[in-house]
């Protein structure tokens, strides 16, 4: 399946290709003779998060942008015909570059993007050249908020009395809370997003994906420190470009990255969770800035 749509001087195709057996559904620009850059998106989102992105990157770069099992417009196999977790999603990411001719990329990571690209890294770092870093965790700072109280309860003890908490975070106040808290200005920000997002979280059988989705991610702290490890021992360029008013990872997750990287450009934003939505042309730009150096 592909077709195509004009955003400034640059075509985006609309593609899907079958990786064992999903049919993932990614968004391409930009010229595949330039360097590669893979756009991995977060919670309850998918590669629309990055639509206005794609078109300041693609004059200088192949651009992919994937939507996950289970969001956008990819395959949503139910949870009895599907292990949704993020072994699971970072496999079929991982076989995905591949099949696309991946060989050596740049990774833009972001919330659930942040484990799911990081266990790629760590796998394969000889394929990894840059990373940029949008409010995704490699550390346990910044996992000690109030917000994730009742998910670690979940963790410690999946039933009826601490999932029922966390239903609320399917609804559409939910999703418009995390577009919303902590912009400097909320009429700056489309409702297309989260309208967006919504339509995927309110398909039947959606909601118990993002229930196992969220009661794995505990699996990702255990390997903090693997992922730590790769970060010091392979030293990819990394620029952080992080909401600091983000309520889900707060500006303390950004923090000891710079314990870890030496090749580190760090910028706090003043705005919230999904950054693009106010910051798009800010973050744009350092990316350019930022992976010319990385390229020269």
């Amino acid at each position: 399946m592909t077709s195509t749509a004009t955003h400034s001087a640059h075509a985006i195709s609309y593609r899907t290709i079958n990786i064992d057996g999903q049919d993932i559904f990614y968004r391409e620009a930009g010229s595949k003779d330039l360097p590669n850059i893979l756009l991995l998106h977060g919670f309850p989102s998918s590669s629309h998060m990055f639509r206005n992105l794609i078109p300041m990157l693609a004059d200088h770069y192949h651009v992919i942008a994937p939507d996950y099992p289970g969001y956008g417009y990819s395959s949503m196999p139910a949870t009895t015909e599907f292990k949704y977790n993020f072994d699971n999603m970072s496999d079929l990411i991982d076989k995905f570059t591949v099949a696309i001719g991946l060989d050596k990329f740049a990774m833009y990571v972001q919330d659930y993007g942040a484990p799911i690209g990081y266990r790629i890294a760590a796998k394969h770092p000889e394929r990894i050249q840059a990373i940029i870093v949008q409010n995704g965790n490699a550390y346990v700072e910044g996992l000690d908020n109030k917000f994730w109280q009742p998910i670690k309860e979940f963790w410690a003890d999946r039933s009826e009395a601490t999932t029922a908490p966390l239903t609320f975070l399917v609804t559409l106040d939910a999703t418009k809370w995390q577009y919303l808290n902590g912009v400097r200005n909320p009429e700056a920000i489309s409702p297309d997003a989260w309208s967006h997002d919504q339509a995927g979280l309110d398909r039947p059988g959606n909601a118990a994906i993002q229930l196992d989705m969220l009661h794995d991610y505990r699996s990702n702290a255990p390997l903090y420190p693997q992922w730590q490890e790769y970060f010091r021992t392979h030293q990819p360029p990394m620029l952080i470009v992080w909401g600091k008013n983000d309520e889900i990872f707060p500006a303390a997750g950004a923090e000891p990255y710079k314990r870890d990287v030496k090749n580190l450009e760090y910028h706090l934003l003043d705005t919230g969770h999904f950054a693009l939505e106010e910051d798009c042309e800010t973050i744009g730009t350092l990316i350019n800035q930022f992976l010319a150096k990385v390229h020269a």
